[in-house]
């Protein structure tokens, strides 16, 4: 379908007439499924082949250019579809998918050159690529800038050696975004570079790790001489940072359509579920938890739609701004999950092997702290509000203007002073 629908009413209009005709509605519309990341490989080729159905109609990468597969309308489509879409089974590739589609796939549109993004992006749009992130390492996290994985140049390819952490769905994804070091001689921040590594390469080794809801969504991986060619740079050599700054914005999710939740009208649904389920829909002290669940919430969606229109309205990206909506996340995330289980009792914490529904109270509350960590934690967005919005001093630094490799042989007999 290439149609160029500008009228947001009559694109709803179709969009709908579409959805209807060719997609399934959910089984369920109150409480979801738990989310999980464990993926078979089954699933994921239902959910290939689902996307593929959403390319072919014009109806995934709404916002994306022509040139590159997209249908080149507006963010405002984009939500369109996102809203009338909602009661329908769409694809389902994890958080590696939702990545792929929004902080890769964006960041890629604006640092990749033309002719990497012909090459990607229509098969990313299609399905037929799912990235994820080789960001974190073992000994750089919320200093991103710290990472010490190494790419060495050789003619006309690049040489990777190092070990990434952290990598949702690397286990199923086709290739990766991988941050490496490409000069030691310069300020940590200002000798970085990004690859398009693919997950078959040879001399890499992709490891799941177990977390505390028995998932293994998560990754390590190795990099063991992984050779990657010139053409798969994504954006300047040596000027990787300022491709992470675009990604953190879409990270932390305001991104150029917007929230990706839809507005929360409806009284925390989940919540009313559970209490009804458990008998204490009349109790007032679960009322006024749900009321506070929904205001939260509701606060939320509009802090989110706030600071999407202020980054849309900028030239340039504004990680420290994106921020509030990550900080609002890691805030309120554990605290909802903490209300559901107070809510349910034993009723949140147990369910039947085949109740997939049943669990998602459970894994919430185990996941509660996750979003106050993952993509930086509340202390460092923090940081970046009071230094880069509010303009607080900065707190002192003894290695952000020094040679990265002087850090480095410098680290062992730090003794805590800056000099």
């Amino acid at each position: 379908m290439e149609t160029d629908v500008t009228d947001l009413e009559e694109f709803r209009k179709e969009v709908r007439a579409w959805l209807a005709a060719n997609l399934k509605r959910r089984r369920y519309s109150g409480p979801q499924a738990a989310r999980t990341e464990t993926k078979t490989p089954e699933e994921i080729a239902e959910s290939r082949a689902l996307q593929r159905k959403l390319f072919d109609a014009g109806y995934a990468g709404i916002s994306f250019p022509k040139e590159y597969g997209g249908r080149g309308l507006s963010a405002a489509h984009e939500r369109v579809f996102r809203e009338e879409s909602a009661g329908y089974v769409m694809p389902d590739f994890g958080a590696a998918g939702a990545v792929t589609f929004s902080a890769i796939a964006r960041s890629m549109l604006a640092h990749a050159s033309p002719s990497f993004l012909r090459r990607h992006m229509p098969k990313i749009l299609s399905g037929e690529e799912i990235w994820c992130q080789f960001y974190s390492e073992p000994a750089a996290g919320s200093d991103l800038a710290g990472i010490r994985t190494r790419a060495t140049r050789d003619g006309d390819r690049w040489i990777l050696n190092g070990s990434k952490i952290w990598s949702t769905g690397a286990y199923y994804a086709d290739f990766a975004m991988c941050l490496a070091r490409t000069d030691w001689d310069v300020p940590k921040h200002r000798g970085l570079t990004w690859f398009a590594v693919s997950t078959k390469a040879e001399g890499l080794t992709i490891r799941p790790i177990v977390q505390i809801d028995g998932e293994a969504g998560f990754c390590q991986e190795f990099l063991d001489d992984v050779v990657v060619s010139s053409d798969e740079v994504i954006g300047e050599v040596n000027q990787g940072w300022a491709v992470a700054q675009t990604m953190l914005v879409y990270e932390r999710g305001a991104g150029q359509a917007g929230p990706v939740v839809l507005e929360p009208r409806t009284l925390a649904p989940d919540l009313v579920a559970l209490a009804r389920k458990v008998g204490r829909s009349n109790d007032p002290v679960v009322r006024q938890s749900i009321a506070r669940a929904h205001i939260n919430d509701y606060a939320q969606y509009h802090l989110g739609k706030r600071i999407a229109a202020r980054l849309r309205a900028s030239d340039q990206p504004q990680p420290a701004v994106a921020a509030y909506g990550k900080l609002a996340s890691g805030t309120f995330s554990p605290i909802r999950a903490r209300i559901a289980v107070e809510i349910g009792g034993p009723e949140a914490l147990l369910w039947h092997p085949d109740d997939k529904r049943g669990m998602r109270y459970a894994v919430n509350y185990l996941n509660g702290r996750m979003t106050s960590i993952a993509a930086g934690t509340n202390e460092m967005q923090r940081n970046g509000i009071g230094e880069r919005v509010l303009g607080l001093p900065r707190e002192p630094s003894f290695d952000s203007n020094r040679p990265f490799s002087e850090v480095i042989a410098n680290a062992r007999n730090w003794d805590g002073r800056v000099s």
